[in-house]
């Protein structure tokens, strides 16, 4: 159970870092992730919140993976979605409300800034196998269909993405391609200490119960 509680607070953590990141980037206003530049191209062109379009977005994904890999689709990712768009509002509409950049050396640092907290974000979202982003299922379900492998199916989504969000004037810029080609490999450098301080903290748990039972027979 404490091991439960602690992969659930990285995962927390993980999507509350993610949001931050999501949100600098689009503060910073030099170009935000394909997903991201979509999400903020419809709401200036249809209304409501970044966060709402993160919600309605992945409901639609979440039937599109199911249509594609023909079967029961898995609605546990509303969970996620739901948590990163609530997490998303906050940090836009309540943190930073009325927040202004001034300057191109702030907007650089929130953009960089806002790369690495994505990163750290999503190295400790991933310790955990609960609610997989329907963006991940997307993927996985284009690479079951077309036969290609993951690489090639990652990049023809997020292609395809980044060329919606341009058409609909999200803000697509120099940002978009750091985010592209950076994400990967922060991520990557990230994944294995914070894999390992999480595996610590729930070996540290088990050695204890271990000794407990020990102790008591």
């Amino acid at each position: 159970m404490k091991n439960r509680i602690i992969i659930a607070l990285f995962y927390l953590i993980g999507l509350t870092f993610l949001s931050l990141g999501i949100s600098l980037m689009i503060l910073a206003d030099l170009g935000a992730g394909p997903w991201d530049a979509l999400y903020v191209g419809l709401s200036d062109i249809i209304g409501l919140s970044v966060g709402s379009w993160v919600f309605i977005v992945g409901i639609l994904l979440i039937l599109l993976n199911g249509f594609i890999m023909k079967k029961i689709p898995d609605f546990s990712a509303i969970i996620t979605i739901f948590i990163i768009g609530i997490l998303i509002d906050f940090w836009l509409l309540i943190v930073f409300a009325g927040f202004e950049t001034s300057g191109m050396m702030l907007r650089v640092f929130m953009l960089v800034g806002g790369i690495v907290v994505i990163a750290i974000g999503i190295a400790c979202y991933l310790q955990s196998n609960f609610a997989r982003n329907p963006m991940d299922s997307l993927m996985m379900a284009i690479q079951y269909r077309t036969g290609k492998s993951l690489a090639v199916s990652k990049t023809m989504m997020e292609l395809t993405v980044f060329i919606i969000a341009f058409l609909i004037g999200g803000p697509i810029g120099i940002g978009t391609v750091l985010s592209t080609l950076l994400i990967g490999p922060i991520i990557q450098f990230f994944y294995s200490p914070v894999t390992k301080f999480c595996g610590s903290l729930c070996d540290e748990r088990l050695s204890r119960e271990k000794d407990v039972v020990g102790v008591t027979k």
